[in-house]
């Protein structure tokens, strides 16, 4: 879950999170996003606190890459036994 625990992800694989601010009006394109911003190793300018992202792979590893969109992308097919379990847990007396 991004924004909490000891060593949260932070590089989601989300346009809005992987984006820079930028100058009002300016453009951006989708090839610009892959040129300058897919491959950047680094955090996400922008934080999508509380979105669960896709987790790790079948052998429990978990790459934290904007690129390797199977770990870091929020995405509610990939979450939905969470989101299940929490809700069991929400409605719970």
């Amino acid at each position: 879950m991004v924004g909490y625990g000891k060593n949260p992800p932070t590089q989601a694989h989300h346009r809005g999170a992987s984006v820079p601010k930028t100058i009002v009006n300016s453009n951006v394109s989708c090839s610009m996003s892959f040129v300058y911003l897919y491959y950047k190793d680094e955090p996400n300018p922008n934080e999508l606190t509380g979105a669960i992202l896709g987790g790790p792979d079948q052998y429990d590893r978990f790459s934290d890459k904007l690129w390797n969109s199977s770990n870091t992308k929020p995405c509610c097919h990939s979450n939905s036994v969470a989101v299940g379990v929490l809700a069991k847990l929400a409605a719970s007396p």
